[in-house]
């Protein structure tokens, strides 16, 4: 499979973690790459962040406006009718990076998914599905598209999982992260769940929150 076009930033030499972090719809990679310096994470372990770009395609709920998106939205209630095709498209194509990582010497353990509203359910998919856990999965301002589908593997139940979440979020309703935080702990995961005063957005007090997440997950 022919890796999609991504933006890639090391840290420092011979990075030891990677994160793979997907924007939203509408967006692209450029969205999220300049959040690597305001982290201000530690010069060791030296980061690979990659911030992939989204094929462009028509979304339905836009009148058929092609735009980059990791699935088609098919009804303006985001959670009612998912594009399930698409959706575990775009999680093969992120795969693709975590296997490319890992064949460049980044260990899967060392590995970690994140990803903002339309991109969280794709990293929803992709860190749930592995047949070995990866690092953490961050989530941030989103829902758990097609959950159902997932595998549930024993072995990825202390998965480290940090999920944010806008209180006034007029896109993606609060309830809709809290519903996906209640799934993953049925199914015996120990997620954290965090609400901000914010709307569909990412806010200075959560940044602070992301590096001391990424830094405490990050510790071997």
């Amino acid at each position: 499979m022919n890796l999609l076009p991504a933006i890639e930033h090391d840290t420092g030499p011979d990075p030891k973690y990677c994160v793979v972090w997907l924007h939203g719809l509408g967006a692209d990679g450029n969205d999220f790459a300049p959040i690597v310096p305001v982290l201000k994470l530690p010069p060791e372990p030296a980061v690979r962040f990659i911030f992939p770009h989204a094929p462009e395609m028509p979304v339905t709920v836009n009148g058929g406006m092609v735009m980059p998106a990791w699935y088609d939205i098919l009804e303006v209630q985001i959670d009612r009718q998912i594009d399930v095709d698409g959706l575990l498209g775009s999680a093969a194509m992120i795969n693709a990076f975590v296997d490319r990582e890992i064949g460049r010497g980044i260990e899967e353990r060392h590995i970690i998914m994140a990803g903002f509203s339309q991109g969280g359910a794709v990293a929803y998919h992709v860190a749930l599905n592995r047949d070995k856990p990866l690092c953490g999965l961050l989530a941030m301002s989103t829902y758990c598209a097609g959950c159902d589908r997932l595998d549930k593997h024993a072995q990825l139940k202390d998965l480290p999982i940090e999920i944010h979440h806008g209180l006034y979020d007029p896109v993606v309703p609060e309830q809709l992260g809290r519903e996906a935080c209640a799934f993953l702990e049925e199914h015996g995961y120990a997620p954290v769940y965090r609400t901000y005063p914010m709307e569909h957005q990412v806010c200075a007090e959560q940044v602070d929150d992301i590096s001391n997440w990424l830094q405490s997950v990050m510790k071997e």
